[in-house]
């Protein structure tokens, strides 16, 4: 094979397994090297793929299963091109066939010329695997089926030309890489900096599964909606009462525009530090990125919320318009306040200015949503609703008044008491 001859995907990410295949196919039959220790490689490349099999939870054609994963994983000048926007014009196109040549040759391979020789029937265990049914530690079930349905799609190509439409329609509905491949992310700090990790288990919740609060989900979707449309948006607060819906909105955004390009990226407090490391990798990418942090508030003495400041607005480099910041809190505005900071006028001159200086941070959300907690009315009417769509079938004055003996000793009134009373319910009936 010609694996040497790749221009545009020749520096790949878990690229050994391709290399020492590529060796096996090109001197399986090479009376130089010995047998055992080529049937060994080839033993060691099948324990690899299987072990990837079992991670990333592949099943099917295990070969074809990596080489997709390959392909939709390289984040190169072809693949970054073609996310979001698809087929982009150029000479690049020209490029691009001439690896996709090489890469349907691997595709079509038979093998068993190379098994004979070595006297091995592995590779043949790997052309129909029948996983466990569970969809891994690395992908969940939504990434791994597609990954698995572009390798069936990419095999069954009758062209090389086809071969790339299908792919590069892949990098325009799904993206490329693990940017493009999931929704929502962490962030960890390594020696070489900030690295961006996949949350591969996420709550599907949507905006009509939170009752009540249309006008403050309007807010919120305006917003998001004019961000994701390549529009003037507002960096966004989500603030009010504790259990009111703030975090569940905004995992119900992430939801409802992941398959129009956004993505989110989880960071607390502490990683304030790692900010501008992040914005450098995601600006130039064609997704629209949401920064969320969730429960954002500060006591006197933190001052990481100065950080916060100079990355929302204040630095010299302009916030990329590919990156919004979301945020929860209880607080309306963020830092907690004493009457001393306005009224003690013996401990500091300029009393006013610490009173500013507090509340400039919260000044930089161009839109603010307010979340306050229901009345007893609307609590009833939540627990109702919660109750019909998970079928419980108990009379509504016995659900309401058992719903009120909750709240009473379980936090009071809230969505989140509902959902806590329901769910009680639903583990004891």
């Amino acid at each position: 094979m010609r694996i040497n001859e790749l221009m545009i995907y020749r520096h790949m990410e878990q690229g050994q397994i391709l290399t020492d295949m590529n060796f096996l196919m090109e001197n399986y039959d090479n009376e130089y090297y010995n047998v055992e220790d080529m049937r060994g490689l080839l033993y060691d490349c099948v324990n690899e793929i299987l072990e990837m099999a079992v991670s990333h939870g592949f099943e099917g054609n295990l070969w074809q299963d990596y080489l997709t994963f390959l392909l939709a994983s390289d984040e190169n000048a072809y693949s970054t091109s073609c996310e979001i926007v698809g087929a982009v014009e150029g000479s690049i196109n020209q490029v691009a066939l001439h690896d996709f040549v090489i890469f349907k040759e691997l595709f079509d391979y038979d093998f068993t010329d190379m098994e004979k020789a070595l006297g091995t029937d592995c590779l043949a265990m790997l052309k129909d695997y029948a996983g466990s049914g569970a969809h891994g530690s690395v992908f969940n079930q939504r990434i791994r089926d597609r990954i698995c349905d572009l390798s069936k799609s990419l095999a069954g190509a009758g062209s090389t030309e086809e071969f790339k439409e299908i792919l590069t329609q892949f990098y325009k509905e799904f993206g490329v890489g693990k940017l493009g491949l999931h929704k929502a992310f962490r962030i960890e700090h390594t020696q070489e900096g900030a690295e961006i990790v996949p949350i591969t288990k996420i709550a599907h919740v949507h905006l009509d599964d939170l009752v009540g609060y249309e006008i403050a989900k309007k807010k919120l979707i305006d917003n998001t909606e004019a961000f994701v449309s390549g529009k003037k948006a507002n960096n966004c607060l989500l603030f009010g009462d504790a259990g009111t819906g703030k975090s569940t909105s905004i995992k119900a955004i992430l939801n409802q525009y992941y398959d129009r390009g956004l993505r989110m990226i989880e960071v607390y407090k502490h990683q304030f530090q790692d900010l501008n490391d992040v914005i450098a990798q995601i600006k130039n990418r064609n997704y629209k990125f949401i920064i969320y942090m969730d429960d954002l508030s500060f006591e006197e003495f933190e001052i990481e919320y100065k950080y916060l400041k100079a990355v929302i607005e204040g630095g010299l480099e302009r916030k990329p318009d590919n990156v919004l910041i979301y945020a929860t809190s209880n607080r309306r505005h963020l830092i907690r306040e004493t009457f001393r900071d306005k009224q003690d006028r013996d401990e500091e001159l300029h009393t006013n200015d610490t009173v500013q200086e507090k509340l400039s941070l919260v000044a930089r959300f161009g839109v603010t949503i307010f979340f306050g907690g229901p009345s007893k009315k609307e609590f009833q009417e939540i627990v109702r609703q919660l109750a019909a769509r998970n079928g419980l079938t108990i009379s509504e004055d016995e659900l309401l008044l058992e719903a009120n003996k909750w709240e009473l000793s379980h936090g009071g009134l809230s969505g989140r008491t509902a959902q806590q009373f329901v769910d009680y319910l639903l583990g004891t009936r």
